[in-house]
């Protein structure tokens, strides 16, 4: 029987940092609500502590969210918690996420510290911010790089404090796949309590691996993956949603799924790039311009005699109309035949060598060739046999 992953979205915290893409009240709320038709199971709505627009905003997405647990961000500090309740007060089903950094890098130099500390810190926290909700997530910051007994030490301490979630991000996108999932699966192994809680990937795509490691530390039992619409987020980005969720949809042989209504993926994609004023690439997974087109000769002849050749999911699943057949100078002559019997030109096999040279003649010219182009040509060349 399938299992869920919970979908922790955090478009709109982590992604939202990026720089030139903040958006006003609105656009997040209008996000947020189609973000929760989407299906994601938590929506972190922000930082509230971080400004009077960041406690607004989630104030009101707290407000208007039917479905999804929303979620504020904190630090292990009391007054971070307390502001963070109060934005959350609307929310039906509210969680605090709270935590510290982890790795000794990041207890010497950037809190000056040790890890005993540290670790009496994140316990404070997480029963502080449970006075206040029921729902406690615990972030234990660059755990990529943490010292894994010590990692393990405070993730049994945090959830026996009264976490629900512990989230174990690799804050600098550090680790390889498999040290991933030897990370997560020692901590599976070696946390006594580990079951009390789930535990959650939250990846960044340094070394261009966030998805990867993602699925890697669910194999190896985390049950939260903490993703981003189009992977945007700090630096080089976050785990992008659409890729995971269509990797376990694909993958079914992985015995894992998620509550996503896929047919959303490319409109809210869409939605997330204009309004973030943030092109996605044309080669991007799932969502680019160019993941269901076909250009090579080789690859539009064997898609158009069954396309699963060349498709291991289909454009419709994931919102977009149709696959899309780019006729140029690389492209053969059943593809041609093709675009030019869908408008409405039958050519026989007499005739068809000498459209394909001339096709080819064209395609060199003007590198991409498109309908009314054929139209235009096949027009040319009827006219030269009268």
């Amino acid at each position: 029987m399938s299992e869920k992953i919970y979908v922790f979205d955090t478009t709109l915290r982590d992604g939202e940092q990026v720089p030139g893409c903040q958006l006003n009240l609105d656009e997040k709320l209008m996000i947020a609500q189609e973000l929760d038709k989407l299906g994601v199971d938590i929506i972190e709505a922000g930082f509230p502590i971080s400004s009077p627009g960041d406690f607004k905003s989630v104030e009101g997405i707290a407000r208007v969210v039917q479905n999804a647990t929303v979620c504020g961000l904190t630090r292990s500090v009391k007054k971070d918690i307390e502001v963070a309740a109060e934005a959350l007060k609307p929310a039906r089903k509210p969680r605090i996420h709270t935590g510290i950094g982890a790795s000794d890098i990041h207890i010497l130099h950037k809190f000056n510290s040790n890890r005993d500390e540290i670790l009496q810190r994140g316990v404070d926290a997480v029963k502080y911010a449970k006075s206040f909700v029921e729902d406690v997530e615990f972030y234990a910051e660059d755990a990529g790089r943490a010292d894994l007994e010590f990692l393990a030490r405070l993730t049994e301490a945090v959830i026996k404090a009264g976490a629900t979630v512990v989230n174990l991000p690799d804050t600098t996108g550090y680790l390889l796949p498999h040290q991933m999932y030897d990370r997560v699966d020692y901590l599976m192994n070696n946390v006594p309590n580990v079951d009390k809680a789930i535990l959650s990937m939250h990846c960044h795509n340094d070394l261009g691996m966030a998805t990867a490691n993602t699925i890697a530390g669910i194999r190896a039992g985390a049950r939260q993956v903490e993703v981003t619409i189009n992977g945007i987020g700090e630096r080089a980005g976050n785990t992008s949603l659409e890729e995971v969720v269509m990797t376990l949809k694909v993958h079914k042989d992985l015995g894992l799924h998620t509550d996503i209504n896929t047919e959303m993926l490319y409109p809210l994609s869409q939605l997330v790039s204009k309004t973030m004023r943030m092109p996605v690439q044309a080669n991007k997974a799932i969502v680019g311009r160019n993941a269901f087109a076909h250009s090579s000769g080789i690859h539009q002849d064997g898609f158009l005699k069954h396309s699963q050749n060349y498709e291991i999911m289909t454009p419709q699943e994931v919102g977009i109309n149709k696959s899309d057949i780019v006729l140029t100078a690389r492209s053969g002559r059943h593809a041609l035949k093709h675009r030019l019997s869908l408008l409405g030109f039958n050519v026989g096999k007499d005739k068809i060598d000498e459209t394909y040279d001339q096709f080819l003649e064209l395609a060199d010219k003007i590198k991409e060739v498109n309908d009314k182009d054929l139209v235009v040509l096949m027009k040319q060349l009827t006219e030269a046999e009268v």
